[in-house]
């Protein structure tokens, strides 16, 4: 297998990471990615210190391999981050100016600190916060969306503004032409999203699996239309959905799981539709990347890690 600064750093056999994807992230979803060799992640979002400990004891209880959690910084809370950085390798952050008390609460039991990064001024600061590595991510990427460039001169810039991190290339990969093309151009790793969401682990609803199977990748919007809960936030999601809440004739489209309680969810709400969800999945934030013509079928996590890293 190929040995790159992020394979070193962090410690899997892959030069891989899963994406950090809010509640589709399970723990089942995380620690399948790490058996498989690369970087699994678990989300944290915005849960509380004691949930955030429990996840990741469930995680390390069931992997000696590598295990990453994911924060944003517009739900972040100072005392999971600390219960992260006792549990996890890889403590990460995402959609706000680089924290270097959040950094420095995260490496103070060892782990490791990553910044999700839009542009090279961002990685510069990252790095200035005391950053371990840098994930750069390209407009093409699903989800919420930091910059406003493509992936390849978004690599190159981040790689000569902090040379002698690892950097992580993130946004539009969902094949092993990708992860090599990436890994070619410089990137210590690839960070791949869209494609785990229909992974069997994660938490996502059947017809949300099913609309990224028949989706391909001209039928991604990138939009701010999902903005109740946070505001002013880009993102990409499918095109289909952004019409279906459109036209969607009411102000509640459904019910989400939030932890064990069940919440009513509003038209244009941030979160996604998980297993449980119910009421019109359709037009729900159905988030995506450019990649997503790579989604064929559910699959399981492995099978998807092998597929990407194929010929390593």
């Amino acid at each position: 297998m190929l040995t790159t600064r992020f394979t070193e750093l962090v410690g899997c056999r892959l030069p891989l990471q899963q994406a950090g994807m809010g509640g589709i992230t399970t723990v089942d979803l995380g620690v399948a990615v790490s058996e498989a060799g690369g970087l699994g992640m678990v989300g944290a979002g915005g849960l509380p210190a004691d949930d955030v400990r429990s996840r990741l004891d469930e995680a390390i209880s069931r992997t000696s391999a590598p295990v990453g959690v994911n924060f944003l910084m517009p739900f972040v809370d100072a005392a999971a981050v600390e219960e992260a950085g006792r549990r996890a390798r890889v403590v990460e952050f995402f959609y706000g100016a680089p924290d270097s008390a959040l950094v420095d609460t995260a490496k103070a039991n060892s782990a490791l600190a990553c910044w999700q990064v839009g542009s090279a001024d961002e990685a510069r600061q990252a790095q200035d916060a005391g950053c371990d590595l840098i994930v750069a991510q390209g407009v093409e990427a699903g989800g919420h969306v930091r910059g406003t460039t493509g992936l390849l001169p978004l690599l190159d810039a981040v790689l000569a503004a902090t040379p002698d991190l690892p950097v992580v290339a993130a946004g539009g990969i969902g094949t092993a032409r990708a992860v090599k093309a990436v890994l070619a151009a410089g990137a210590d790793a690839a960070r791949v999203g869209t494609r785990f969401v229909a992974a069997e682990e994660a938490d996502t609803h059947p017809d949300y699996a099913q609309a990224l199977v028949e989706a391909g990748p001209d039928d991604t919007v990138l939009t701010t239309a999902f903005s109740v809960m946070w505001p002013d936030a880009p993102h990409r999601v499918l095109r289909s959905c952004v019409e279906a809440a459109e036209a969607f004739d009411g102000d509640i489209v459904g019910e989400v799981e939030m932890g064990e309680a069940r919440m009513a969810l509003p038209r244009f709400a941030v979160p996604c539709p998980g297993r449980g969800a119910t009421g019109s999945i359709n037009a729900m934030a159905l988030y995506a990347g450019q990649s997503v013509g790579a989604v064929t079928k559910t699959q399981p996590a492995a099978e998807i890690v092998r597929e990407l890293t194929a010929d390593l």
